[in-house]
């Protein structure tokens, strides 16, 4: 298995090795994003991912079979989850099905989410630098440095609120309040470091 050289940038979208391989080869649909965006009971909605990032958690998803679409605006972080999809691609077996079950849009999700009829929109914002910037990871840093903050994602939710027909899934640091602005969401599931603020629909 080919392992990706990092960009100038110091990133590289790699789907099948190191922490995120980890995550595939244990925890599965008991983890809490399945659980957020509602893979259980037999259940596996389409997602979109509307702040695609590295791919990770798209990647995730789509490994325990949900077709995820990933939308990126970023043309750096664009080419680098292309590249990613590519390598998951060729190296065959579960990597390639789970990327198989990918597709990539490149563009601003606010526009682009009433044409994708979504079931289910998972919003994760670039939120700005902690105070404590040694507890951010460096691969989190680099690529805050590329995509700056998302300062529309109040704007954001608004529009997946709308468009989703099955939930809407934030993810949000632990302890951070609420986003301002937003209703309250129906449920929340959390994690050591994240929460996931679930809004459901209908």
């Amino acid at each position: 298995m080919k392992v990706l050289k990092k960009n100038q940038f110091g990133l590289a979208c790699d789907f099948t090795s190191g922490a995120l391989g980890y995550r595939l080869r244990t925890s599965g649909r008991r983890q809490a994003l399945p659980r957020a965006v509602g893979l259980d009971r037999g259940r596996t909605p389409s997602v979109v991912d509307a702040t695609a990032g590295l791919g990770h958690d798209a990647f995730l998803l789509a490994s325990l079979g949900a077709k995820v679409t990933l939308v990126e605006r970023s043309p750096r972080i664009h080419s680098l989850l292309k590249a990613g999809l590519l390598q998951a691609t060729n190296n065959g077996g579960k990597a390639a099905e789970a990327a198989g079950r990918m597709t990539l849009h490149f563009g601003d999700t606010k526009t682009l989410l009433p044409n994708l009829a979504p079931e289910v929109v998972l919003v994760d914002p670039m939120h700005p630098p902690r105070k404590k910037s040694a507890l951010v990871k460096k691969e989190m840093r680099l690529l805050r440095e590329i995509v700056g903050t998302d300062e529309d994602a109040l704007d954001l939710m608004h529009v997946a609120l709308a468009t989703a027909t099955k939930r809407v899934v934030l993810k949000w640091p632990l302890r951070a309040p609420a986003m301002a602005g937003l209703i309250l969401p129906s449920h929340q599931i959390r994690g050591k470091t994240t929460r996931y603020d679930v809004f459901m629909m209908g």
